[in-house]
């Protein structure tokens, strides 16, 4: 599984791509309002920290299908590279991904809450479909089980579109959809941060110093 920031601070992106094995970053409108810049400036910074082959993913905002198809022309002529525009999974979006997808545009499917809006997108052309993992909770659904069954129907549809998983509220969630092999999770920095975090494994870590230093002096190393 592909681990993707969903983020649009720009310091942010740039030390955890120093620190972690992530192939590249996801926005959506409300990420890139947040930031209070504009929003191609943004993206273009995003790209020089990443690179060019990285992925790196943001929303068209019209309504019509028509308009959504001029947004994604803009916007991979605007930022280039390894570029997806995310196209909301709904009638005129549909419209929008056949039409896109027959170009070669690589197209992410997303504001997916139900299966069938995955399978819809996948048909369509989508290279990614994201399912809203925590927000299908909120709205007493499991997130979850929604991305696993979109996964499954591509698999046994033999459908080559693969689920990005977004909207996480804890690691676990992400664990479990890397057990289960989903394609890929865009994941917030703290939610990534946690992936990672364990208060026994510093404990643990700092043992093994203590233990070191004891034996060849305070500071020691095995330089």
């Amino acid at each position: 599984m592909k681990l993707i920031i969903d983020d649009a601070n720009v310091a942010a992106i740039r030390e955890l791509y120093e620190y972690y094995p992530v192939s590249g970053v996801t926005t959506n409108p409300s990420i890139l309002a947040k930031s209070g810049r504009q929003p191609y400036e943004v993206l273009k910074e995003i790209r020089s920290i990443i690179g060019d082959e990285a992925e790196l993913h943001a929303q068209v905002i019209s309504a019509k299908a028509e308009d959504m198809i001029e947004e994604a022309h803009k916007i991979v002529a605007e930022v280039g590279g390894n570029m997806f525009v995310k196209v909301p999974a709904i009638r005129e979006g549909i419209k929008a991904i056949k039409v896109l997808a027959k170009e070669g545009y690589k197209i992410t499917a997303t504001a997916i809450y139900a299966p069938m809006q995955g399978y819809l997108a996948g048909e369509a052309g989508a290279v990614y479909a994201a399912p809203y993992v925590n927000r299908i909770d909120n709205l007493g659904g499991n997130g979850v089980a929604v991305a696993k069954q979109i996964h499954d129907i591509y698999e046994n549809n033999g459908m080559k579109t693969q689920v990005l998983a977004a909207s996480f509220k804890n690691s676990q969630q992400v664990l479990e959809l890397a057990d289960y092999g989903i394609g890929a999770a865009t994941v917030a920095p703290d939610v990534m941060e946690g992936l990672l975090k364990n208060d026994i494994v510093d404990c643990a870590v700092a043992q093994f110093v203590k233990d070191f230093q004891g034996l060849c002096g305070d500071g020691a190393t095995m330089l």
